[in-house]
């Protein structure tokens, strides 16, 4: 697999805009809407591409907050919100490989391009995931633990060995 990882700039938005309209179906104004003001990690977002310069992944990291991606945590775990705000965290906002390099490697590469970051300046990763996607199982397989659910999504958090959640922190669900 030739295959060259990058961290994305704020000039990729509109490549970043694009996949995503195109992957879920979302309207191409609104996704650009999300990239421009849901604070989008660029540092920590991971671009694959191919020898022949192809992009062929997105791992797309944002620092926007849990309410900001579901607003029923607010009146229905208020106290479950404020517990998880009280940490550390980014989110995984998107993350998105092509059909010919899905259930190969190339996922893992991308993550772990940026995991010992994640794990020495945050307390979790927050990765929402809509309930018709495929990729729970994935992001369970690397320490996902749910701790809420909406209409949408259901909504995982990583734990980072270094910094461990108190033991009752998802004890109320």
């Amino acid at each position: 697999m030739n295959i060259t990882l990058r961290r994305m700039t704020p000039a990729d938005s509109g490549e970043t805009v694009d996949w995503i309209s195109r992957q879920y179906g979302f309207d191409r104004n609104e996704v650009a809407w999300w990239v421009d003001n849901l604070h989008f990690n660029w540092p920590l977002s991971v671009k694959a591409v191919d020898g022949q310069g192809h992009t062929v992944g997105l791992l797309n990291i944002s620092d926007y907050r849990i309410e900001e991606e579901t607003e029923a945590i607010v009146s229905e775990q208020p106290e479950l919100l404020r517990r998880l705000n009280a940490l550390r965290y980014t989110a995984v906002f998107s993350f998105i490989v092509t059909e010919p390099y899905r259930h190969t490697p190339l996922n893992h590469l991308m993550i772990m391009d940026i995991w010992d970051e994640l794990q020495q300046n945050y307390d979790f990763l927050f990765v929402p995931v809509m309930h018709h996607l495929k990729t729970h199982q994935y992001w369970q397989r690397r320490g996902a633990v749910e701790f809420f659910r909406d209409k949408m999504s259901i909504y995982y958090l990583i734990p980072f060995q270094s910094n461990k959640l108190p033991d009752n922190l998802l004890a109320q669900n």
